[in-house]
């Protein structure tokens, strides 16, 4: 693989899965809730997630597969990185172990509320969803900014 091959799918990674929370959270979030009444936009969440998710694995794996190579096999390893990088890193693993918390906890409860119809169950794993999304895009439009701007400010 070449450098390109893995900065392009670095970026494309980031850009699917930055992408698509600034999505749900700005736009589908506030559509749902002005048009939808609680147990139909909780099925309609469940679907979403059902549908994004795996988008987000496929992201988490290009990122971190397509980063760590890039600094091993072109840089040198991690020691020759700048600190942008390391903040990169970092906040990216914060990331991710946020998306697995999503994932194994609420989203679950979230998928069994909508499967018993526990609209009050749903609705408090989905509020907590929210939240950690709200998190996650937080971190994530701040790793976009270090990745433009990091190189120049954060040496």
């Amino acid at each position: 693989m070449t450098m390109h091959l893995a900065l392009t799918l670095h970026v494309l990674g980031a850009v699917i899965w930055v992408g698509g929370m600034f999505f749900a959270y700005m736009a589908l979030r506030p559509a749902a809730v002005e048009i939808l009444q609680a147990p139909f936009r909780l099925r309609l969440w469940a679907s979403v997630f059902r549908r994004f998710f795996p988008w987000v694995w496929l992201s988490i794996i290009l990122i971190l597969g397509s980063g760590y190579y890039i600094i091993f096999a072109f840089i040198g390893g991690f020691a020759d990185t700048g600190t942008y990088v390391h903040i990169m890193h970092g906040l990216g693993i914060v990331m991710v172990l946020i998306f697995l918390h999503v994932f194994f906890a609420p989203y679950n409860r979230l998928n069994k509320a909508v499967a018993t119809e526990s609209w009050e169950q749903g609705g408090a794993a989905l509020s907590q969803i929210r939240w950690l999304i709200a998190v996650n895009l937080g971190i994530g439009l701040i790793i976009v900014v270090v990745a433009i701007a990091g190189r120049y400010y954060l040496k």
